[in-house]
């Protein structure tokens, strides 16, 4: 069987209708489904804010390019251009971990660069794995611990759950 951590991020067009899409891609192997942030953006700043969740999915088939090709093919869907790193897009799908599998290809670096330094993905992923494990890198609460958090804002008004169908 094969779990995998999911980090879902849009900032353009109808951004809790993408997320709501990628739930929907997932939902046949659904576990849970995060609460829904607002977060400002990273690496490239001048773009609209983002919202973000996590997604918990389990499939005794899957492994971790099955989990890629799933979030890729959602990401095609939404209409996803990759014109700049880390700039904005309509949905973003990352293959956070996998099992705890380690990978440097690539293509598929897991667990996914740069996730122990990212509140936008540790808040969400506490709120449904409180006792989340970044692999190689310890306790996901501890890694919160000493991380800026003001940026990031809770949208109980966006509800993903029903999107799972």
């Amino acid at each position: 069987m094969s779990r995998a951590v999911l980090s879902l991020g849009s900032n353009l067009g109808d951004r809790a209708a993408h997320l709501r899409a990628a739930v929907a891609g997932f939902a046949d192997v659904l576990v849970a489904v995060s609460p829904v942030y607002e977060t400002a953006p990273w690496g490239v700043t001048d773009q609209p804010d983002f919202l973000n969740a996590v997604l918990i999915v389990s499939d005794e088939d899957a492994d971790e390019w099955t989990w890629l090709r799933r979030g890729q093919a959602l990401e095609q869907a939404a209409g996803r251009v990759r014109e700049q790193r880390w700039g904005p897009r309509t949905l973003d799908v990352d293959v956070v971990t996998v099992d705890g599998v380690r990978s440097d290809h690539p293509d598929l670096v897991l667990p996914h660069p740069g996730t122990a330094e990212r509140a936008t993905v540790l808040i969400p992923w506490l709120d449904v794995e409180p006792d989340a494990v970044v692999p190689g890198q310890g306790s996901a609460r501890e890694l919160l611990a000493r991380l800026d958090t003001a940026g990031v804002r809770a949208r109980p008004d966006i509800d993903l759950r029903g999107a799972a169908g």
